[in-house]
């Protein structure tokens, strides 16, 4: 299942992109912020609306939009389309539960492994014994 979020639920913002592109850059706005309203969003489940604010709470402001900007491309629609993109990984990476951790028990070879090396550990440090160099 793919996700995606409504166009009606983002906003967006055009303004000028900075570094290399010379006067096209100066004049043309095209850097496009998308915003999106977590906490108000119809789409998401409440489980997945606490995952999604608490994933991405260093991309969230202060008003609880989520802000994504993309400036790659001098088109105007391709930074829109990429941001968009950019926007739908993001969160429905964010919303999936983590898969629940299956218990495992260490195998006999390792554990095997374990109590050799505790065996020979102990060698070492008998073999300091003080009483020995005393004789």
């Amino acid at each position: 299942m793919s996700f995606a979020i409504p166009l009606h639920e983002l906003r967006f913002r055009a303004t000028r992109a900075g570094g290399p592109g010379g006067q096209h850059v100066n004049k043309a706005s095209t850097r496009i912020e998308v915003l999106w309203d977590v906490a108000h969003s119809q789409l998401l489940t409440e489980a997945e609306r606490q995952r999604v604010l608490q994933k991405l709470a260093n991309r969230i402001d202060a008003q609880g939009l989520l802000r994504i900007t993309a400036d790659e491309r001098r088109s105007l629609t391709q930074n829109r389309s990429a941001a968009i993109a950019r926007l739908h990984a993001l969160v429905d990476q964010a919303r999936r539960a983590p898969k629940p951790r299956k218990p495992t028990k260490p195998s006999t070879a390792a554990k095997r492994a374990r109590m050799q090396e505790k065996r020979r550990r102990a060698n070492i440090k008998r073999e300091r014994d003080r009483s020995r160099w005393e004789e």
